[in-house]
């Protein structure tokens, strides 16, 4: 089968790979119909997640068709069209049990960062009946992609943390994919208003269109929210973006008693301000998605009320796949959001 592999630092490639097999009774082998490009895959190739090693097939987005099922596997058959998540849960130990299946003792996320992943013809999937979901009848299998990762992390890791309550004041720096699926799932707790930040105008008029109610650069974010708020800053902000300089902006805009939801992928380490945080009782969130929230999401796109694929700006074949990633690599001239890969 072809597979897009990383083969170190700033190296990728498509290549031949054997098809995956079963290795466990509760593995599925899927068939991929559609996969995508996350941010945390340009961080591997960056350098900044050491451990995944070269040759490992990139990805852990995906809708695809159950090629093989286990003795194991009770919920799905072959045939079954389904969603990938990105995390793969086992639900029963611990931390599955906790909520937390990000940090399954036999899982987490796993797919394209120590295992074979999803941008490949096939995939092995473990924990295949708590780790994948049925494809609802009559909706775009296309748009689903946007539920393996986004919105999930954009609802659990920024809404959710960053505890966005009716009336709240809320900032989301980064209106990247994840930072516009936190305000698309952050008018569920209707807060007063969001504003969205950004130094590419391209994303913030983006942002605009799907009901954003302010937006602002970087460098005039601070004065924005002053007058937004006498000074006070915003109750929540919300960092999607993962570098020292966006971290440091939600410090400096954040109001007493606010909270910092951190969603963004940090490579390098960033300047903690207690010297001015320490009487503010502010709380800092960090979260890995635990995809726990996927069913509800999946609930809204049946009903209408999750424009899931307005995130969607371009579209490619699998044998494209180089060039997919250079678009995505370069987001703010292409005026990429999420890239669609068909296989």
């Amino acid at each position: 089968m072809k597979a897009l592999v990383f083969n170190g630092k700033s190296d990728i490639s498509i290549v031949d790979k054997p098809q995956p097999k079963l290795v466990n009774p509760t593995d599925a082998i899927v068939k991929v119909d559609y996969t995508t490009i996350c941010g945390t895959d340009l961080h591997i190739i960056k350098g900044d997640v050491p451990e995944t090693t070269p040759g490992t097939t990139l990805g852990h987005e995906g809708v695809g068709t159950i090629e093989e099922a286990g003795s194991g596997v009770s919920k799905f058959k072959v045939g079954d069209k389904v969603l990938l998540s990105c995390i793969s849960s086992c639900g029963t130990c611990e931390y599955c049990r906790r909520g937390m299946s990000s940090h399954c003792t036999t899982g987490g996320w796993i797919l394209g960062h120590t295992i074979d992943g999803t941008q490949a013809e096939y995939v092995r999937i473990p924990h295949a009946d708590s780790s994948l979901y049925q494809v609802p009848q009559g909706v775009d299998p296309k748009t689903l992609v946007m539920l393996s990762d986004i919105f999930p992390t954009g609802f659990e890791c920024g809404v959710l943390n960053g505890k966005v309550q009716p009336g709240s004041t809320v900032a989301i720096i980064g209106a990247g994919p994840v930072g516009l699926a936190a305000f698309l799932t952050s008018q569920l707790y209707s807060p007063s208003w969001v504003l969205m930040i950004d130094p590419d105008q391209n994303r913030l008029k983006v942002a605009q269109e799907l009901g954003v109610q302010y937006i602002a650069e970087p460098n005039t974010a601070q004065k924005v929210v002053d007058e937004l708020t006498d000074g006070k800053g915003c109750d929540t902000i919300i960092e999607a973006v993962g570098i020292p300089a966006t971290f440091e902006q939600c410090q400096q805009l954040v109001a007493p008693g606010g909270v910092i939801a951190n969603v963004g992928v940090h490579g390098s380490s960033v300047e903690l301000h207690l010297e001015t945080l320490w009487a503010k009782n502010v709380s800092i969130t960090t979260r890995l998605v635990d995809a726990v929230t996927t069913p509800t999401l999946l609930k809204m796109v049946v009903a209408g009320k999750l424009p899931a694929e307005k995130l969607i700006t371009h579209h490619f074949k699998f044998s494209d796949m180089i060039a997919a990633y250079s678009n995505f690599q370069n987001a703010a001239t292409q005026k990429t959001l999420k890239v669609l890969i068909e296989m």
